[in-house]
């Protein structure tokens, strides 16, 4: 914030989100190339808006003595919103085979209300661009149109309506307790700073809160998968790195995030879900360099944060790709495709490259300088695990994946290669997987503090090659225990997968049976009242009989003569 503070903009702002929000409305009016043309254009122009803003501060103003800023522009908000902007005109390009209005429109809305948050510099700004993503992203899986999809979408939807209350309810205790609403770095004082912090750290797809991303991602379309894997998460790594600098405790649930992606990732059948694991075992580092809170902690988890984003597109495209030709998307199914799609696999192993950290690809020069923060700051247990879930991320994203779908046994598939657009999209992605391994001070100057390291330094390289030619020769040895198993792999999801309908349906039918019982109960009580009114006021009984006029004038002039012995006597 100390260089947004030394730079104030004055003058008109136009903000990015809002531009390529009004701008995909107009995407349902055009049809065929003008559409597409358009659509390329629109991610363009978001292109260079972002990249045309200079630090400062935009769109404030105050409303009931509430201050509000719409656009805080600073390294860290920069970093993030141009590496939005980049996958936006990558992943449009993806799907300019797609006929899909709603799917373009919800994708672009998305994608500004993730470039919303980076930009919004309070509480409020950023939630209203939070709960956009929720309600744009959801419909990047239900357009599917499958019912895996519609009740992966509905749970995906429910998960997120939660960190939307949790972040909500955290933003009006911090009002209540400060009378601030300034998203700055939280003082870990109140209610207000844990919820908050749930709140993101749902987003951020963190054990045990993190199932919603494997259920819902290899349920979504081909392409909105793209934007889910590069938006969301990432989304919530700079929330964390903003508010939650040097939070202890998110350096071990980094770990375990790291871990636990690699561990599940073993299971996974569906390439998707695999990559989906995956991209929680990758969160994980960025995590912890957030908890760490040290410069080159902060610095490695934007970076690989940006680098993720684009490595990730890779590895979700090649999937997708193969989905798109095969109409497979399962291990076990899969197979000697290699022949036929022989630019798609080579794409896919440059982001498999990326995402395994060899040298000259971006994933070395970002997660290393997480690892590097760990040695650094003497956390040796730290470091090793990491180092493993390194291990781990290769032996499954790197050589799992691709060798059961495109290096087996022939399946018998002869898919024809994929379209040009989607190789194209690819190719971008993967130019920049290169570009920044090869020349990483482009990366680092994006950083929010100065970078004073050396991706390149003799340990770095010597540790990590060693690293992956281990995983490599324990993945051969090991081959025929890694296919995949032809079943679904239950994770924490189970909770609300299995025992939620189990607990809920239970309890429905205990209160159904208990309101059955009652009801029947209460007839039987008012039939016995009315029968025994019956009897007293019925034809038959002593109250409803009929009475001679004789006796009737008997027991007037009786209760007449006890009313005026009271009035006599009082």
């Amino acid at each position: 914030m100390t260089e947004t503070q030394a730079v104030m903009q004055s003058g008109w702002w136009l903000h990015p989100s809002i531009f390529l929000i009004l701008g995909a409305l107009v995407i349902p009016f055009l049809k065929g190339t003008v559409q597409q043309g358009y659509r390329v254009a629109l991610a363009l122009a978001f292109i260079f808006i972002v990249f045309q803003t200079q630090a400062g501060v935009y769109g404030q103003f105050s409303v009931a003595g509430l201050e509000f800023v719409t656009g805080r522009a600073d390294k860290l908000s920069l970093a993030f919103a141009y590496v939005f902007s980049l996958i936006t005109l990558i992943a449009t390009i993806y799907s300019l085979h797609v006929k899909d209005n709603i799917q373009h429109v919800s994708a672009l809305i998305y994608a500004a209300a993730a470039t919303g948050v980076a930009f919004a510099g309070d509480l409020l700004t950023l939630y209203v661009f939070w709960e956009m993503m929720m309600l744009a992203s959801v419909w990047l899986i239900w357009r599917r149109n499958t019912p895996t999809a519609y009740t992966a979408g509905y749970r995906y939807l429910l998960v997120h309506a939660v960190s939307g209350v949790m972040l909500l309810a955290g933003i009006v205790l911090q009002y209540g307790e400060t009378g601030s609403m300034a998203f700055e770095q939280m003082q870990a004082t109140g209610t207000a700073f844990y919820l908050i912090l749930i709140g993101f750290l749902i987003n951020a797809a963190v054990p045990p809160l993190h199932a919603w991303l494997s259920d819902a991602y290899p349920e979504s379309t081909i392409t909105g998968a793209i934007f889910l894997s590069a938006l969301t998460t990432k989304t919530a790594v700079y929330t964390l790195i903003r508010g939650f600098p040097g939070t202890e405790f998110l350096i071990w649930m980094g770990v375990v995030m790291a871990l636990w992606g690699v561990v599940y990732a073993v299971l996974a059948n569906d390439i998707r879900r695999l990559l989906a694991y995956h991209i929680i075992s990758q969160v994980g580092y960025m995590v912890a360099g957030v908890g760490m809170g040290t410069a080159i902690a902060l610095n490695g988890a934007t970076a690989h944060a940006f680098t993720h984003i684009l490595y990730k597109s890779v590895l979700f495209m090649g999937a997708g790709a193969v989905i798109h030709m095969t109409g497979k998307s399962k291990l076990t199914e899969l197979g000697g495709i290699y022949k036929y799609m022989p630019l798609t696999f080579v794409l896919y192993m440059i982001g498999a490259a990326s995402i395994s950290a060899f040298p000259l690809f971006s994933g070395f020069v970002s997660k290393t300088m997480v690892v590097e923060a760990a040695a650094v700051d003497k956390l040796a247990w730290v470091w090793l695990l990491l180092s493993m879930a390194s291990a781990g991320t290769f032996l499954h994203t790197g050589l799992k994946l691709p060798y059961f779908t495109f290096l087996s046994k022939d399946a018998g598939l002869r898919p024809a290669e994929a379209p040009w657009n989607m190789l194209l999209a690819m190719g971008i992605a993967a130019f920049f997987c290169i570009f920044i391994g090869v020349y990483p001070a482009w990366l680092y100057s994006f950083m929010p503090a100065p970078v004073e390291y050396n991706a390149y330094s003799a340990g770095h390289l010597f540790w990590e090659l060693q690293l992956l030619l281990f995983t490599g020769l324990g993945f051969f040895l090991m081959l025929k225990h890694l296919g995949g198993e032809r079943k679904l792999s239950v994770d924490t999801d189970w909770v609300y997968r299995k025992l939620a309908p189990i607990v809920v349906f239970g309890i429905s039918d205990v209160v159904r049976q208990s309101w059955r019982g009652f009801i029947t109960a209460m007839q039987k009580r008012l039939g016995n009242i009315w029968q025994s009114m019956g009897q007293t006021y019925g034809s038959n009984g002593p109250i409803g009989q009929t009475w001679s006029i004789g006796l009737t004038t008997v027991w007037v002039v009786f209760f007449v003569a006890l009313y005026g012995l009271y009035i006599l006597l009082f």
